[in-house]
């Protein structure tokens, strides 16, 4: 396979991803934004601990999604800021339950902190709404990917290329 191959598989890959963190929060928009939210596209964040690239998915996906949020231009930039600060921390982590973590206290601080400035709210309420939904789909998350990464099919699929 030549590189420009690869390059163009990468890409569709990525593509791919970000399109799909991009769908689940549109087609489940009315539990993906504002002071309570479950977010269950953030489960793909996870997808990081197996291949660090899928961050830029990630981000992107988060940056596309938060364009239609209901809370205008701020929540691409904020809301991205805290995926983006996830991911970094989910890349790095050797271990999938901390993995999970990194997104739970980077949503609850930083999108926590968003919403109390819009909304002007009490801080730490927006910070536990926040980090209990987050919470909620990254243990989701976390059983389904540990369970994921025992089958080599899935593992192929992702191109997985750490951690397993």
């Amino acid at each position: 396979m030549n590189q420009k191959e690869s390059l163009t598989r990468k890409v569709i890959r990525l593509s791919v991803v970000t399109a799909l963190y991009v769908a689940l929060t549109l087609v489940l928009s009315w539990i993906s934004y504002g002071e309570i939210q479950f977010r269950v596209a953030e489960i793909l964040v996870l997808l990081c601990f197996f291949r660090k690239d899928y961050a830029i998915a990630m981000i992107l996906g988060c940056a596309i999604a938060n364009a239609f949020s209901p809370l205008g231009p701020i929540d691409v930039v904020v809301g991205t800021l805290a995926t983006a600060v996830a991911v970094v921390g989910v890349m790095f982590s050797k271990n999938l339950i901390v993995a999970g973590i990194f997104p739970v206290v980077s949503n609850a601080l930083i999108v926590g902190l968003e919403l109390s400035q819009i909304f002007e709210s009490p801080f730490l309420l927006n910070v536990l709404t926040v980090g209990l939904g987050e919470l909620v789909v990254i243990i989701i998350g976390v059983i389904a990917f540990q369970m994921l990464k025992k089958n080599e099919n899935f593992l192929k699929l992702i191109l997985a290329n750490q951690n397993v």
